[in-house]
């Protein structure tokens, strides 16, 4: 059995009924959920890099699902979203899609049809979610670093040499020698190779 920790749903309806029974739905599925009342109080409680998925409803009071959208990926935030709407409303669903929502559905929606929707758009995001915790650990690491450490694994990325480095910093080689065995600890790194993958991590896109 798989040892990771349930994904989380993040349920965004001005329904107190509808939020309730989305919420027992996927807590029987085996998802872990947090609902929200309105696009404000989502954007206020559920911090600024959220995970898992987020199952929106179109049409509500004050800032709609559209514009939680909209919000969210100025914000550089690609949370898979799933639409779910009361009437049909093809021109806000094309909309929603083309922004990246992965599906829209119309309520009342069938649940095997919901937790297929939420699933497939997990499944999709999986790839993205992977690099999304590989430069979140990078930056991590990295913040460790001391100012001559960061300056040091950044002319080593780039291919300089030990003797290189030693003389634009105005150290000796071998202080340059010691302070990369330390850049290559405190990153977590075996290799050059990987060491500049993780350089790659650092400056991918957010989200």
């Amino acid at each position: 059995m798989s040892t990771e920790m349930p994904a989380l749903i993040h349920i965004v309806d001005d329904d107190d009924s509808m939020r309730a029974a989305l919420a027992r739905l996927l807590s029987a599925a085996g998802y872990s959920t947090r609902t929200y009342a309105s696009a404000g109080d989502f954007l206020i409680h559920a911090g600024d890099a959220p995970t898992g998925c987020l199952l929106l409803d179109l049409h509500m009071p004050g800032p709609d699902g559209l514009a939680l959208q909209d919000a969210l990926r100025r914000r550089g935030v690609t949370l898979p979203t799933v639409f779910l709407s009361g009437r049909g409303d093809i021109a806000s669903s094309v909309r929603a899609l083309k922004a990246g929502a992965s599906d829209f559905l119309t309520k009342p929606v069938q649940a095997e049809l919901l937790l297929n929707a939420v699933h497939e758009a997990l499944q999709a995001d999986a790839p993205q979610r992977a690099l999304r915790a590989q430069r979140l650990l990078a930056q991590q690491r990295f913040a460790a670093l001391s100012e001559r450490e960061r300056t040091v694994f950044e002319l080593v990325v780039q291919g300089a040499l030990t003797k290189q480095i030693a003389e634009q910093l105005g150290v000796s080689e071998r202080t340059v020698k010691s302070c990369r065995a330390v850049v290559m600890d405190k990153m977590g790194a075996t290799s050059l190779p990987e060491l500049v993958r993780l350089s790659a991590a650092l400056a991918g896109p957010a989200g």
